[in-house]
């Protein structure tokens, strides 16, 4: 059973928050129904008017100072120390006024108002929100009352109260592991690191100091997951926690082998890894194996990730727009011994040379947006044939025909790339790849 926090919960607090999007819209209505005085502010006229009608403990206006409130509420994505904080970010600061995500106010709140909930962490470069989402899975299967969100979505804060046997499982970005100050996880979980978001981290080095926060404060009956299928976590294995620790490699499923055999959403070992982690957290939360298999085998997965949207003649259509990165696109290229790609975007540092083991894979790979000539060379130097298309609307067709051509059983979108030169998000790139792909099934 979950339920309401009390209305009084924050009365007489004072929270600023700026950035009205999908984490500080809900987050504004949740401190007010808590009792709390909030102002709020969004530079962006759209996402102002988002927010609608206002309780009356909210006012809507910039911030001529922070002098006077408990906390700054930051949107995830504007930053407060790199590359530069954001000017509000650094009137907080100046006034001694924390910076705090909003995971952190939905701790105090939980145990403000008395309960015991227990809270599961869960954070890695890649791989997060399949772990988060297969977590909550295991646990509502299992009867257990509890809430997911975070850098998943919905909003952490926007989350319902739960019963002191209830979990909280929230995916944890670095950007909000960097604004905790007293949250606990009973369970923490590190899947994986490779580099990402370094300008806000200064180096990899700050990225990883980040992404070690999932463990502070836990103790010696906490349970803390690190992954071992990159060098970079192995070399942090038991580092920063004096939690029990438990590895997990997807290389080595053990005893779990034969349910993901059995678990059709969770392809690969990229796959086993986040059954493993999320397993060993399901059972410190007191779930048996029966339980933990009957989840994998129910579990439908998470959209663009690595989900079969069409079949056409035998060939599938894979939408894995979330690898915005080389190194997530080489958990899903590892998974095809022989299949058209599909690429491109804004590339990340290092581009795609990381991912020429798989290019013996790949019969054909097609370019898509701002970085693919730059693309281009790196296949160019490894022999790797590829075509640049310019657009999805023109690779789709031209994948079904190179597919049936070159007799791939898989067209794979698995872009390594973010998708801002051309789509709003990688989930609006993902979508447009099912639509033309249903198209062309359509007219076959």
């Amino acid at each position: 059973m979950s339920a309401r926090f009390p209305d009084t919960l924050f009365a007489g607090k004072s929270f600023a928050v700026l950035g009205l999007g999908r984490n500080g819209g809900p987050v504004v209505r949740a401190l007010a129904a808590m009792g709390a005085r909030v102002q709020a502010w969004d530079d962006g006229q759209a996402s102002r008017d988002a927010l609608g009608p206002v309780p009356r403990a909210v006012t809507l206006a910039p911030f001529p100072t922070l002098v006077g409130f408990d906390a700054l509420v930051l949107s995830p994505g504007i930053p407060h120390r790199l590359p530069a904080p954001h000017p509000v970010a650094a009137m907080a600061i100046a006034a001694g006024v924390p910076v705090l995500s909003d995971a952190e106010l939905l701790f105090r709140a939980v145990r403000a108002s008395g309960s015991r909930a227990r809270f599961a962490g869960i954070t890695g470069t890649n791989g997060k929100s399949t772990t988060t989402a297969l977590l909550a899975h295991m646990l509502e299967t299992a009867g257990v009352a509890c809430a997911a969100g975070g850098n998943l979505g919905p909003a952490a804060l926007s989350l319902p109260l739960l019963p002191d046997d209830g979990v909280y499982v929230l995916e944890m970005s670095s950007y909000m592991l960097e604004r905790l100050a007293t949250l606990r996880f009973d369970a923490a979980c590190l899947l994986n690191l490779s580099p990402d978001h370094l300008d806000r981290h200064g180096d990899m080095q700050g990225y990883i100091d980040a992404k070690l926060r999932i463990f502070a404060r836990q103790t010696g009956d906490d349970l803390a997951v690190i992954g071992l299928d990159d060098e970079a976590s192995r070399l942090l294995a038991g580092a920063g926690t004096t939690a029990s620790l438990h590895t997990v490699s997807g290389a080595a499923p053990g005893g779990l082998a034969s349910a993901l055999a059995d678990a059709p959403a969770l392809p690969g070992a990229h796959n086993a890894q986040n059954a493993l982690a999320a397993a060993a957290m399901a059972r410190h939360f007191g779930l048996d194996a029966a339980q933990i298999a009957g989840a994998l085998a129910s579990f439908a997965g998470l959209p663009h990730r690595q989900r079969i949207v069409t079949t056409i003649d035998g060939i599938a259509f894979v939408d894995d727009s979330k690898a915005t990165n080389a190194d997530a696109a080489s958990r899903a290229l590892g998974c095809y011994d022989r299949l058209v790609w599909i690429a491109g975007g804004i590339a990340k540092s290092g581009g795609i040379e990381e991912l020429a083991p798989y290019f013996p894979r790949i019969a054909l790979t097609l370019l898509i947006g701002r970085d693919a000539p730059a693309l281009a060379e790196t296949l160019a130097a490894h022999d790797a044939p590829h075509r640049l298309v310019d657009t999805l609307e023109a690779a789709v067709p031209q994948a079904l025909e190179a597919a049936r051509r070159l007799s791939c059983p898989v067209v794979l979108l698995s872009p390594a790339c973010a998708s801002f030169d051309q789509f709003a998000s990688f989930e609006s790139r993902g979508q447009a790849f099912a639509r033309l792909a249903g198209q062309l099934q359509d007219a076959a």
